[in-house]
């Protein structure tokens, strides 16, 4: 029993060693330039071995989608969790987001935002991983502003959705422009813009986020 187990706890080391890398390369050159052999050569591990731990390519891509949200809800979601519900939360979840994209913690900028353009075209199990990500990720703004609609700090007449929708677009785009020209400007203007929003569909009377 102690042999098996131990075959087990390699196993998953070797599975996270692999996952480590392959959401840091997806995130700079896609999903599609992940192979067993190069994770193999430049992990220094044995093909058969990597092939053993994900079966095929696609099943690569789909950990890999996965070890991407994973990394994510540690990152950004969760920290936001522990603001209280309202306007706070909403702006605790953009500026984490916004460093989540500026502190590189994938090479690439956001994972997803790069996984979305990669497939948003295609067809099959990885482009269908990539929308529910997508989704969840939408609905979870959505969530957000509407706890804090609830909570009395945002008018009642709030659109939430075309609000959420607002947001993410802000924060990928600063996310897009950052990466492509390597510089950190609008990020900033992504603030002001998530400020200003939030600001006109606030409650008069409720704190506002200020951005120096």
């Amino acid at each position: 029993m102690t042999r098996v187990d131990g075959r087990v706890e390699r196993g998953n080391r070797t599975r996270r060693l692999v996952l480590r890398r392959t959401v840091d390369i997806a995130s700079v050159e896609g999903l599609e330039a992940l192979t067993v052999g190069r994770l193999a050569a430049e992990l220094e591990l044995s093909k058969s071995g990597v092939f053993a731990l994900f079966g095929s390519k696609q099943e690569l891509q789909l950990a890999t989608i996965r070890e991407a949200a994973r990394v994510y809800t540690e990152r950004v979601l969760r920290p936001a969790a522990e603001t209280p519900a309202g306007l706070g939360r909403v702006w605790r979840l953009c500026e984490l987001w916004l460093e989540y994209s500026r502190g590189r913690v994938f090479p690439g900028g956001c994972f997803f935002y790069g996984a979305m353009a990669e497939f948003d075209a295609r067809s099959g199990p990885v482009h269908d991983a990539v929308v529910r990500a997508q989704r969840d990720w939408s609905a979870h703004v959505e969530r957000t502003i509407h706890e804090a609609r609830t909570a009395g700090e945002l008018r009642a007449d709030a659109d939430v959705p075309q609000l959420a929708f607002e947001l993410v677009a802000l924060l990928e785009t600063a996310n897009a422009l950052s990466v492509l020209h390597d510089e950190e400007t609008a990020y900033r203007r992504a603030r002001v813009g998530i400020a200003e929003r939030l600001r006109a569909a606030a409650v008069d009377g409720v704190p506002l986020p200020q951005v120096p």
